[in-house]
């Protein structure tokens, strides 16, 4: 074997650990990109889940109102049409609310239809609410289905309403438009590229974007539906509804939509387009440095120097080795000079290169964290958020007729300056003295007909969003009929923490004297049941409301550690 060849053996026997190192990382990028993009599919699906299951709260909450109307509780077809045609005109996704007969003939319905002009009996969803609806009670989630009278493709929800008896005496159901569906859930998907579907409990596809007019009210097909079925909840890499190769994920809810598949498709070239760019600009870049490399061991080739040759032997040895600090440590003008010079300067770029790529990965994989993190903590709060401006102006407007501007502007102010308070400590709480002043500081106004007393108390945040609503109903009814709307009233407020460690419970109570005289309130109007609700379900407590002759008196009493079945509660 002649030196020549000796030493061509040599340099790539010098360049393979640098290679197999670049290889190395090369695949631990993808690896962690294709982990990334798995994590950011999974999420987006259980995003879109999210915001469907919100959607079926939301429904909950419109049906329960609506069911609790005079008119769709005596069954009086005109009063019955006239009132679900204003309920349908303040919930722009429903396109028809109907009331039916336990088999299913149509009583009334928002689209004026004769009472007994046709029935819902054979809709699986109509059965399933006579029969019992869902575990635990509540919304029953149809399938697809053309509306039989809007003759447009929708998904209903109903619930069933129960005479004195305890027997179905109705079903109340809603249908929503699914282009708004597809529309409103498209929302939650962060990348373009990214395809959405949602299948119903038959498998046939009820929501889809961004091709979704041609795919809505169609079976997916069977082999995709048996590859969906063996995944479950999870992600793998394989061919969407288009054909495109994405990285698809897949989310089965529970509850009401058990039954229904919520998929979420990353596209896998658009997401490995910058590394796949990356990989070719390094391919030719160590094209290029093998080439020069080879160059210059060709030239080396023509003479035998033994010490120089050995030099290169060990530093080989010692790339081979994974050492990519090794030197040759040859200088000079001559051809093993300049071969040395060249090697090292290759391992330099190459121990760089390695030294970004893994610093590359774990700034990715901290990144992916801190992103997940933030966007799971920025969905639940501006979620609640939104939910809870949503009760109000719902509410207001059916409750307050007449006063709903001023009524939902002041209460969605106090909600703004709630979250201030919250904003202004990185949402990690708020003292129970801030949250008193919040609302009671523009009646003040230097004078002692207001007092405060109690110790410091620090509320985590849902505490403050819960108590800063209670004050502010409480606040407003006393400026408006109570102590605070005569020169000589006075509002005391006192609290005190009873117990330690989880059993912590907050006692507070408003007391009102001095005002007009306080009559007890024929019906509970909004702003009562927003008190309970706040106070009850929000914060698993107790309120009690007296309306003595001398003055209101409200007492509260909540636990400060939240419980389990608060936690779990929804916003209203």
């Amino acid at each position: 074997m002649s030196l020549t060849t000796r030493i061509l053996l040599l340099v790539l026997l010098a360049l393979a650990p640098a290679l197999v190192i670049q290889g190395y990382n090369e695949v631990a990028l993808r690896k962690s990109r294709d982990e990334a993009v798995r994590a950011d599919a999974l999420a987006t699906a259980r995003a879109v889940a999210g915001d469907f299951a919100g959607l079926v709260d939301s429904m909950r909450q419109a049906l329960d109102l609506v069911s609790e109307d005079p008119s769709v509780r005596a069954r009086d077809p005109a009063a019955c049409t006239a009132y679900l045609r204003r309920a349908d005109a303040r919930l722009p996704h429903v396109i028809v609310l109907a009331l039916t007969e336990p088999d299913g003939t149509v009583i009334c319905d928002s689209a004026g239809s004769a009472p007994g002009s046709h029935t819902n009996g054979d809709r699986a969803y109509h059965r399933r609410a006579v029969e019992g609806g869902v575990p635990g009670g509540g919304v029953v989630v149809g399938g697809y289905a053309v509306g039989t009278v809007t003759g447009r493709p929708s998904l209903h929800f109903a619930r069933a309403i129960h005479g004195p008896d305890g027997a179905v005496a109705s079903v109340l159901s809603a249908g929503v438009d699914l282009d708004w569906l597809s529309d409103h859930l498209q929302q939650s998907v962060r990348q373009p590229s990214t395809a959405m579907t949602i299948t119903d409990r038959d498998g046939v596809i009820i929501a889809r974007r961004p091709d979704g007019p041609s795919w809505i009210g169609r079976r997916i097909p069977p082999e995709r539906e048996a590859m969906l079925a063996a995944q479950g909840d999870g992600a793998r890499d394989d061919r969407g509804l288009d054909g495109r190769r994405r990285i698809i994920a897949t989310v089965l809810p529970g509850g009401a939509l058990a039954g229904a598949r919520v998929v979420a498709g990353r596209d896998r070239a658009a997401a490995f387009a910058d590394i796949d760019a990356a990989t070719r600009r390094g391919l030719v870049l160590i094209a290029l440095g093998v080439g020069l490399a080879l160059a210059a061991a060709l030239v080396a080739g023509r003479l035998f120097i033994r010490r120089p040759f050995e030099r290169l032997l060990r530093t080989a040895a010692a790339w081979q080795a994974g050492d990519l600090t090794a030197r040759t440590g040859l200088s000079g003008r001559d051809e093993f000079g300049r071969l040395g010079s060249k090697l090292d300067a290759m391992a330099g770029t190459l121990q760089r290169n390695e030294g970004d790529l893994r610093a590359e990965i774990r700034r990715g994989h901290a990144l992916q964290e801190q992103q997940v993190t933030m966007l799971h903590e920025l969905n639940h709060r501006v979620k609640n958020t939104l939910a809870t401006v949503q009760a109000l102006a719902r509410q207001s407007a059916k409750d307050e007729a007449g006063r709903a501007g001023p009524q939902l502007e002041a209460r969605i102010l106090s909600l703004s300056k709630t979250h201030d308070l919250l904003t202004r400590a990185d949402w990690s709480g708020a003292p129970l003295a801030e949250v008193l002043e919040n609302e009671l500081a523009p009646y003040r106004a230097g004078s002692d007909h207001i007092v405060l007393d109690g110790p410091d108390v620090s509320l985590p945040p849902r505490h403050v969003l819960a108590l800063g609503m209670t004050i502010h109903e409480l606040t407003t009814n006393a400026a408006k009929y109570g102590a605070l709307s005569v020169p000589g009233g006075r509002v005391g407020v006192t609290w005190s923490v009873a117990g330690a460690g989880a059993g912590r419970r907050l006692r507070l109570a408003w007391r009102e004297s001095g005002g007009p005289p306080v009559a007890p309130p024929t019906r509970a109007g909004f702003g009562t049941r927003l008190i309970a609700g706040g106070v009850r379900r929000e914060l698993a407590g107790e309120v009690d409301l007296a309306f003595d002759a001398a003055g209101l008196r409200c007492t509260l009493d909540v636990p400060l550690e939240p419980a389990p079945g608060a936690m779990l509660a929804p916003t209203r």
